[in-house]
């Protein structure tokens, strides 16, 4: 296993837990939808200059017609993250929120692996999968006592 992409993954989600933080205090001022809105107006804006600031171009995009349809539901299920976070964050708080958004992404990340959906690398389903999950689950319950 690869320990550097496993520090990476979780810089990641210490990032999506700030993220979440900073997008719910931005939500309670200016709005729900407003903030969603520059919240993705300010990344395609850093995107845009770290595009430029490498010099990588945007040969790329002749590619897009042999992009599958589906691929590009991610920029829709951005907008319906952000939105669903900023939503949930201030209700029932970020620890509770998170725990939610870990085990979800859990279930759902485990399943796409066992059937290499959606073009990613297969990975052989293990039956202590599960014995992992129903652990997180319980995790997250005992996280989840108010």
């Amino acid at each position: 296993m690869n320990w550097l992409y496993l520090i990476l993954a979780a810089v990641s989600g210490s990032a999506m837990a700030l993220q979440g933080t900073f997008n719910a205090a931005l939500g309670k001022i200016i709005g729900l939808w407003e903030s969603t809105l520059l919240v993705h107006v300010i990344g395609s804006l850093v995107a845009l200059i770290i595009i430029l600031f490498i010099g990588v171009g945007f040969n790329n995009y002749t590619k897009l017609t042999s992009v599958p349809w589906w691929a590009f539901l991610g920029g829709l299920l951005n907008v319906i993250i952000i939105y669903l976070v900023v939503r949930t964050i201030p209700q029932i708080g970020v620890g509770n929120a998170t725990t939610a958004i870990i085990v979800a992404q859990i279930l759902t990340a485990v399943l796409v692996d066992s059937l290499g959906l959606f073009g990613m690398k297969k990975f052989e389903f293990h039956y202590l999968d599960l014995l992992g999950i129903a652990l997180l689950a319980v995790g997250a319950r005992i996280l989840l006592i108010d």
